[in-house]
């Protein structure tokens, strides 16, 4: 179907209030929308530059009542918040994404299980809800990664285990239902960023090679160093997921790459850190997507106008001179013409926290690479 289309000036309803969100606001902004944020952060950096900023739990019924009031459409920076809420407001406005593809992603048993069930390459796993499923883990699924269910990311709530026992002592630890997955020999890890309107229609952006430390994104650079059938390959199950799902609006699909074989590691049902450089480097960035998306305008362009390679600011670099936090010299990055730095706004560094990135951008991948990854070490980032 055809959803109605939401013209500005509307006020649309943010659910997150995350560097995810400031992006969608500027964007709003842009095109001519009014939005309000939903955040219990006070500080949160979408709410800083939002049109307002209702400084509640998600499930608040107060808020939901002024976003009902105030809002002509919702959306999502953040997988986490309550279904019931999304099922709440999609009864007086559009929601994207929907509560339903929303709750599969929320629990990492209901992800898994549904890929497999519809027929999308996982890694093996196993569900562990109680000490005793690990008795019917297989000796060559391991070594393995336990995994809670919900709420882990950036590498928090795992844990790399070689035996059952070893499973069994870091599932105490953990205390949660939790997948058990087997650990891959990794040739590459790849992600595909969509979008996909209310009347079926999906737009890619090409392919993303993302490299992690500790479990963080580190650097993600585009094309990925690939082949075209693997990209094809990773764009067609990505939008066949999409469509497995109903989903309307940004979907972020991660594969690992094994023996030349794509398999489907997580999904996340909004913009994602791996799609930053489509700010820079593409005709239409994740975010003004999202907003077309969920405003039933035609989708932009997805296709890129540079070679892109977008390095994570983490707050460890606030900490190199001293345990105080110290603002980097930006002018190391600023003097590079090529290069697009964006800082989220938030108040306080902490290490491990994303606190903004930079994308390089050329005409030459080989120079974006080479031009990027100088400037992640003069700014301080070690391998």
């Amino acid at each position: 179907m055809t959803a109605a289309v939401i013209r500005a000036p509307a006020t649309l309803a943010l659910l997150g209030g995350g560097q995810l969100g400031r992006f969608f606001v500027r964007v709003a902004h842009e095109l001519g929308y009014r939005v309000i944020v939903l955040d219990p952060d006070p500080d949160a950096p979408a709410g800083k530059i939002a049109d307002g900023h209702l400084i509640a739990n998600y499930d608040d019924p107060q808020a939901l009542t002024q976003l009902t009031q105030q809002c002509a459409a919702a959306t999502t920076e953040f997988e986490n918040v309550p279904a019931a809420m999304l099922e709440q407001l999609a009864q007086t406005m559009p929601v994207s994404p929907s509560a339903d593809a929303v709750s599969i992603t929320q629990d990492r048993i209901r992800e898994k299980s549904f890929l497999r069930d519809n027929g999308f390459n996982t890694a093996p796993f196993i569900v562990v809800e109680k000490e005793a499923d690990l008795n019917h883990a297989s000796d060559d699924l391991f070594p393995a990664i336990l995994k809670t269910a919900r709420l882990g990311y950036d590498g928090k709530g795992q844990a790399r285990v070689t035996t059952i026992d070893e499973a069994k002592e870091a599932f105490k630890q953990l205390n949660v239902p939790c997948v058990l997955e087997q650990m891959l020999s990794l040739d590459l890890e790849v992600s595909v960023v969509l979008a996909r309107g209310a009347d079926g229609e999906c737009s890619c952006f090409p392919l993303a090679e993302n490299s992690h430390s500790h479990g963080i994104l580190d650097v993600t650079v585009v094309p990925a160093r690939t082949s075209s059938e693997l990209q094809q390959q990773a764009e067609t199950m990505a939008s066949a997921l999409a469509a497995k799902l109903d989903y309307v609006g940004v979907l972020a699909v991660e594969f690992f790459i094994s023996d030349d074989k794509l398999l489907i590691n997580e999904i996340a049902p909004r913009p994602h850190n791996s799609g930053h450089y489509t700010v820079d480097g593409c005709v239409t960035s994740q975010y003004e997507q999202q907003l077309r998306t969920l405003c039933g305008l035609p989708l932009g362009a997805a296709s890129p106008h540079s070679n892109s390679v977008m390095v994570n600011l983490l707050g460890d670099l606030w900490f190199q001179q001293s345990d105080e936090s110290v603002e980097p010299d930006w002018q190391l990055l600023n003097q590079i013409p090529t290069l697009k730095l964006h800082l989220y706004g938030k108040t306080a560094a902490r290490p491990g926290r994303k606190m903004g990135h930079f994308t390089v951008i050329d005409q030459n991948a080989e120079t974006a690479v080479t031009t990027a990854m100088a400037a992640r070490k003069a700014i301080g980032i070690s391998d």
